[in-house]
């Protein structure tokens, strides 16, 4: 499983990195970034869904 965050939706609320804060953090400015190369552990997947499907713009894509 792989996660993406479109930059130019996020506007900073930080649900995902509360939620899953071993796939998601913040950049210097409060915006999404994926941390490490996008792949999920096993045992972060739910988690890393959560993430998303909690994203208020949606700017998150789970792939696989």
């Amino acid at each position: 499983m792989r996660v993406s965050v479109d930059r130019s939706m996020c506007v900073g609320h930080a649900q995902c990195s509360a939620i899953c804060p071993s796939v998601f953090g913040s950049d210097e400015s409060g915006y999404a970034v994926v941390l490490g190369d996008g792949s999920v552990e096993p045992g972060d997947e739910n988690d890393a869904r959560l993430a998303a499907d909690s994203c208020p713009e949606q700017a998150i894509t789970v792939t696989g």
